[in-house]
């Protein structure tokens, strides 16, 4: 595994013995492959995993406002509405990162970033960490999306935004992010 900045910590030694490993491809955007693992009973089985860029989701307030982008997702063929999200980037604090993206993707810089909490996401398939944030004190500033960004800014009132989201198909990361800033008493 490359140390690009764009993975997660070595994992931990393994409580089952892994008796073999191996990536069977590399795209730049995720990596895949096996471990052979010895199970309690004595028998082996492969358990394949892709593995994902660490990744910050952000939870962020303007005016009683949570500030979510529409983008189109090519894999499941529609719009969503989400939260900004992104790569944690070498060197990157989680909520450095949810800062720079807030800024790159929304046009909005924020003074007060704090990190909710970190998961593992969809462990019996992703070895895919990720960070949400919750930002307030949001300043206009102007946004820099990257060349594959297409994304509109869109704000929906703090007491609508449950609703919202549920209305349409959400995805895991904005659920989990209104649900957990919810849960903490900051929606």
């Amino acid at each position: 595994m490359p140390d690009d900045g764009r993975r997660h910590e070595p994992l931990p030694e393994p409580e089952w013995p892994v008796r073999e490993s191996a990536t069977e491809y590399e795209t730049g955007w995720y990596t895949g492959g096996y471990d052979l693992v010895e199970q309690p009973n004595g028998s082996t089985k492969r358990y394949y995993w892709a593995e994902l860029a660490t990744a910050v989701v952000v939870v962020a307030v303007e005016d009683d406002s949570l500030v979510f982008v529409e983008q189109y997702r090519p894999t499941i063929r529609e719009t969503q509405l989400e939260l900004p999200a992104g790569i944690v980037e070498r060197g990157e604090s989680f909520t450095g990162a949810a800062t720079r993206e807030l800024r790159e993707e929304t046009g909005f810089a924020a003074e007060t970033a704090a990190l909710l909490e970190t998961v593992w996401c969809s462990t019996g398939v992703l070895r895919h960490h990720r960070g949400y944030v919750f930002a307030t004190d949001l300043t206009p500033v102007e946004r820099d999306l990257d060349e594959n960004e297409f994304l509109s800014v869109r704000s929906v009132p703090v007491d609508e935004v449950l609703d919202t989201v549920r209305s349409g198909t959400p995805n895991d990361a904005t659920l989990e992010g209104v649900l957990l800033a919810r849960e903490e008493g900051l929606l």
